[in-house]
């Protein structure tokens, strides 16, 4: 056993992971807690509402949603016997990006930031049409990876002689 793991031993029982996965996810924390002071400027209240109610809305209301949602994807896509349950990986990443740049662009897709067109120059309604496109794009494009990864495994299966496909 080297000296590094032999040190690292305990951290890793008492913690779970090794001490780099303990900096990172402390140094993300302290990250996030000077964007918060800096964002909420000198309210100290507000910044420690914001941090509780972030994670209660996470862990209570949006968490429950992610499982429910995954579940309804792996029984659709997936199947019974989930022989295909790689599959849902083609929906739950362009799901996910696309989720994520709803969350990011919220106010302008839905419009409740006016002063942004001087900003951008764009009318206000080009932002909803957009986000469908690039989510369409996202979309397609996983199901035409889907559909190459399937096709090729498929065709490596009858190359091999094994009866696949």
């Amino acid at each position: 056993m080297t000296r590094t793991r032999r040190l690292s031993a305990p951290l890793r029982r008492w913690y779970g992971e090794g001490p780099l996965h303990l900096l990172l996810l402390l140094a993300s924390f302290a990250l996030a807690l000077y964007a918060g002071v800096r964002l909420l400027a000198d309210d100290w209240v507000m910044v420690v509402v914001w941090f509780v109610g972030a994670a209660l809305l996470h862990d209570l209301v949006l968490v429950p949603v992610y499982a429910a949602a995954d579940r309804a994807v792996t029984a659709l896509v997936g199947g019974r016997g989930g022989g295909h349950r790689e599959r849902t990986m083609y929906v739950r990443v362009p799901a996910a990006l696309s989720l994520l740049l709803l969350l990011v662009w919220y106010p302008l897709i839905t419009r409740q930031v006016p002063r942004y067109e001087r900003s951008t120059t764009l009318p206000a309604g080009v932002f909803l049409t957009r986000w469908l496109l690039v989510t369409a794009a996202l979309f397609a494009g996983s199901a035409l990876w889907c559909a190459v990864r399937t096709w090729s495994v498929s065709r490596s299966g009858r190359e091999a002689g094994t009866g696949r496909g």
